[in-house]
């Protein structure tokens, strides 16, 4: 074989490679033994080949391209014979948010799982003091956020995406779909508890005074945390996007869909027709001459959801739009498409505490409490030993010569 020509086999890929000083070479391999060639046409299929072998041959001595004839999968001869094209690979799209996604990821955990250790502490506090169904149901959700958190962002995105590049085993990456589809589905079934919870208030207060209690609020906690591991089960077989280089089949579809339906579809439904009925009876209050009080639970659970509704809309439009229209894996812009609708989703887990603190008076009073309560220890234990610390505020006495 000639320095200026080499000829490579890679598994199912012929690639011939030349440089510009050698003459043209007919390119024998895409022709067809049913077209026939100048030489061989007419000829037997074994004769052809041997002919072929000849010239291949006699290349070497000319400075022709020297050709390898490649079995016939089929058959006990050598053929040149392709029927149709090779079967194309398609690339991989590439990442066009670089890092971007990491630097968020790792702001959003480090801001908002402190706020949500906050804000469940400072739930806590208020439950077991109210001892309002609406505190445990928004306790609830607030654990499950930092499940979220947990789950998703930090091993999902942050650990498995990010610093393992995605090198895990494929047993630990379906276990782990479990878990974050079970949290996504616990966090919006919880906020659908507390939007029930609210509607029977406004709606039939008679009712919810006599059914509504702490215990009955826990137990619909736990039917809700039970029937999410379940719902999360089949997600087991859920395929990657980022990989999913083949059209999607039925299980995919039907996982895709259930995933739309489960978390965003029923809920935001649920969600439009429990709110529109507090709207309406908070108006019709108004035109009666009441005054359309609104609590702040109503007023926590309008804000929880409508910033669910918009921050999960991006992401299960850009699912439908991978399943339907074009993949993840080959359109780079459905790629930065569904990181920015991740992001966006993600958010949704650490802006509660924001919200929390600008509705309710309560709950900023209870969370200056707790971090007064957290930050007293840190303080007596800086100061040195022997070293008493009197109250500044000394209980009020009585005065000299009254009797009790």
């Amino acid at each position: 074989m000639s320095s200026g020509s080499r000829l490579v086999y890679y598994g199912d890929i012929l690639e011939i490679s030349k440089r510009k000083s050698l003459p043209e070479v007919a390119p024998y391999w895409k022709l067809s033994l049913s077209q026939g060639t100048p030489q061989s046409h007419g000829t037997p299929r074994g004769q052809q080949c041997q002919d072929a072998a000849t010239r291949g041959q006699q290349g070497l001595s000319s400075g022709q391209l020297p050709v390898t004839v490649l079995p016939t999968p089929n058959g006990s001869g050598l053929s040149w014979e392709f029927e149709g094209s090779w079967p194309e690979i398609p690339e991989r799209s590439p990442c066009v948010a670089g890092v971007i996604p990491v630097i968020y990821y790792s702001i959003l955990l480090g801001l908002g799982l402190p706020a949500n250790l906050v804000t469940t502490v400072t739930l806590a506090r208020l439950a077991s003091r109210t001892r309002k169904p609406s505190y445990y149901y928004l306790l609830a959700l607030t654990a499950s956020d930092i499940i979220t958190q947990v789950v998703i962002v930090f091993v999902g995105f942050l650990l498995q995406g990010a610093v393992l590049a995605r090198e895990v085993p494929q047993a630990v990456v379906r276990t782990a779909n479990i878990l974050e589809f079970a949290a996504n589905h616990a966090s919006v079934w919880i906020a659908v508890l507390l939007t029930l919870d609210r509607y029977s208030a406004l709606c039939h207060p008679l009712h919810h005074r006599a059914a509504s209690s702490p215990g009955r609020a826990r137990r619909a906690i736990t039917a809700v945390l039970g029937a999410a591991l379940l719902t999360g089960i089949p997600f087991y077989w859920w395929l990657d996007v980022w990989r999913d280089t083949n059209p999607p089949s039925t299980l995919d579809k039907v996982l895709k869909w259930a995933h739309c339906l489960i978390v965003y579809f029923i809920p935001c439904g649920i969600f439009l027709v429990t709110n529109s009925a507090i709207i309406h009876q908070l108006r019709q209050r108004g035109q009666s001459g009441l005054r359309p009080h609104v609590g702040k639970s109503t007023a926590i659970l309008l804000g929880v959801t409508t910033l669910f509704a918009v921050l999960w809309a991006p992401r299960i439009f850009v699912m439908l739009y991978h399943l339907y229209v074009a993949s993840v894996h080959q359109d780079w812009r459905v790629h930065l498409a569904l990181d920015v609708a991740n992001m966006a989703a993600m958010l949704n887990t650490a802006v509660n505490f924001s919200l929390y603190c600008l509705v309710s008076k309560t709950f900023r009073a209870t969370v200056r409490e707790v971090i007064h309560d957290a930050h007293l220890p840190c303080i007596l234990g800086s100061r040195p030993e022997g070293m008493v610390v009197e109250p500044r505020l000394k209980p009020p006495g009585l005065p000299k010569g009254t009797e009790l």
